[in-house]
């Protein structure tokens, strides 16, 4: 029988700041080491790589990308359409990174919850 493979986890810094960066938000709660939901819907995660994505509202989008020079999250090839790429740099500036974890929160917060997976 063959050995399931195991991903491989975010290097151990970076998932250090973006904890430092969850614990700024006393009302989310991880699902997992890297990815916090809220009402089924996942607003924030880390990849393995250790790239941080952040779900923003279209205005807030805009901004963030202009204002930081960054693109759109690709993950598994896929272009993520609400999704940023957060650069490292910001990563590591918790106090200036936590406004926009907000507004991730907050947006996914208006969106309707999806419903719960029957066991």
């Amino acid at each position: 029988m063959a050995k399931k493979e195991t991903k491989a986890a975010a290097p151990a810094a970076k998932v250090e700041l973006y904890e430092k960066l969850v614990k700024t938000h006393p009302k989310i709660e991880r699902k997992g080491a890297t990815m916090p939901s809220l009402n089924g819907h996942m607003f924030s995660y880390l990849s393995q790589s250790g790239a941080m994505a952040l779900r923003l509202p279209e205005d807030a989008r805009e901004e963030f990308l202009k204002k930081y020079k960054t693109t759109l999250f690709v993950a598994y090839g896929h272009i993520q359409k609400e999704y940023v790429t957060v650069p490292d740099a910001l990563l590591e500036r918790t106090s200036e990174l936590k406004k926009y974890l907000a507004l991730s929160y907050e947006y996914v917060k208006a969106m309707k919850p999806k419903p719960a997976k029957k066991k």
